[in-house]
């Protein structure tokens, strides 16, 4: 079957067109704790950071005209998942905000030991989030 040595070492950083670079980048700063590490106004685009993780949210040209993502139909990004150590308390946390729309609370993921829960950010992209412990 070949060398089964990976050529990759994991995500450098996930980038995501969205239709308000301002409120995704508040969304990650103000709910998850992210740093706003960067910007490069001229494409426009911002950069945050969990300190592990580089998310790289590009603005969409034309929000208004731009299609909105279906994961049966669309090819490309059906969800991002992020590790949580406190998986209740982040889930509770986004409950208290109006920009989301949780598609479902923390359950057990599979049979195995993890949890994990699934909502959809400002400008409608798939968040999960899955308990490290």
């Amino acid at each position: 079957m070949g060398d089964t040595t990976s050529l990759t070492s994991g995500i450098h950083h996930l980038g995501l067109t969205v239709p308000d670079i301002d409120t995704s980048c508040q969304f990650f700063v103000d709910a998850l704790g992210f740093e706003q590490v960067g910007t490069q106004p001229e494409y426009p685009a911002v950069f945050v950071s969990d300190g592990t993780v580089m998310l790289t949210l590009w603005q969409a040209k034309d929000p208004a005209s731009a299609t909105a993502f279906d994961r049966h139909n669309n090819i490309g990004l059906h969800h991002f998942a992020l590790c949580v150590a406190d998986l209740e308390g982040v889930y509770q946390r986004l409950c208290e905000r109006d920009d989301i729309a949780m598609e479902f609370a923390p359950e057990p993921l599979g049979q195995g030991p993890l949890r994990h829960m699934m909502c959809a950010i400002p400008g409608g992209i798939r968040l999960e989030l899955i308990a490290t412990s």
